[in-house]
């Protein structure tokens, strides 16, 4: 027998930003593990200048996922 439970408006939108916030979470990890394959100097230098000619708020928040960066 299938249960299925009325959600108040407020506690349905609660529902749904922590859904939105485990999938943006889940994203993030994916793109690290994307990203640590940029492991020498001139693979960073070449994702630097990819990201360079980025969106500026997204190129630093790939940035923020790269600490290496900073130090190229």
């Amino acid at each position: 027998m299938e249960h299925h439970t009325v959600l108040s408006p407020r506690w349905a939108a609660v529902r749904d930003d922590l859904s939105v916030r485990r999938e943006a979470r889940a994203a993030r990890e994916i793109l690290k593990r994307e990203l640590a394959s940029f492991s020498t100097t001139a693979d960073l230098l070449e994702l630097d200048l990819i990201l360079n000619r980025a969106d500026p708020q997204a190129a630093d928040n790939v940035r923020s996922l790269i600490p290496r960066l900073s130090a190229v």
